[in-house]
């Protein structure tokens, strides 16, 4: 019993020092560059809406990235007919189960979920999708520095190049790939944004109006305590 209590004790700083091995990254803030997100949005349907969706977002929602209905009709969709549709995929959940060993998740609230367990679901997509490299006991032949073992191959693979994990897990880039690493790392950087973007569409409204609430507030208190001075100096 007394071994059990002990272990319980000690499984939530072991949780936390097996968390602080992992090393994010720092992803670059695309949240007012409205030609990044739209760049992610562009990358996003070209190679993560064949496996991912984002069923909880509409075409027609990326008019708020300063897109024509047309553009995005003539751009931006491939697996559906109507620009109010939500971004599904066709392939069965059931079907990738059994290519991938589970189920590409949706990816509408990808970064906020990141969040909640890693602080930065921002640097954690980030630091995942630049950070895999070549390992042949894998069935894809792709393992992943922040995600062990992960199903999931690495679609970017040719824009990238190819990297391996020496023993000191430290990634090189082996084999080049059509993008130069600053140019790949500044791609992925847009996609990131929109992934977060797609997360919270409103956040930067939320936090212009949490700013213009406090200074509403600050202003109130200045009126409200001269009020109270005017209507007690003749009591006090």
């Amino acid at each position: 019993m007394k071994k059990l209590l002990i272990a319980l004790l000690s499984a939530p700083l072991l949780a936390f020092a097996s968390g602080a091995e992992l090393h994010l990254d720092k992803a670059p803030d695309r949240s007012h560059d409205q030609a990044a997100l739209q760049n992610g949005a562009k990358v996003f349907v070209n190679y993560c809406l064949n496996c991912h969706s984002a069923s909880y977002y509409r075409y027609n929602r990326l008019t708020d990235l300063g897109l024509t209905e047309q553009q995005i009709k003539d751009n931006l969709m491939f697996a559906s007919e109507k620009v109010g549709e939500t971004m599904t995929i066709a392939m069965r959940r059931a079907d990738a189960k059994k290519w991938f060993g589970a189920a590409p998740p949706d990816l509408t609230v990808i970064a906020r979920a990141r969040a909640s367990e890693f602080g930065s679901g921002a640097d954690w997509l980030y630091t995942y999708l630049r950070g895999f490299y070549r390992d042949d006991a894998r069935p894809t032949g792709w393992n992943n520095t922040v995600f062990s073992n992960v199903g999931m191959p690495h679609i970017l693979w040719e824009l990238q190049g190819e990297q391996t994990l020496d023993h000191e897990h430290k990634l090189t880039l082996a084999k080049p790939g059509l993008m130069p690493p600053q140019e790949f790392d500044a791609m992925v950087g847009d996609l990131v944004g929109f992934l977060t973007y797609m997360g919270e569409p409103l956040a930067n409204f939320r936090k212009q109006l949490g700013i213009i609430v406090l200074i509403f507030l600050a202003v109130l208190f200045v009126f409200s305590y001269a009020l109270k001075r005017e209507y007690w100096k003749d009591i006090h």
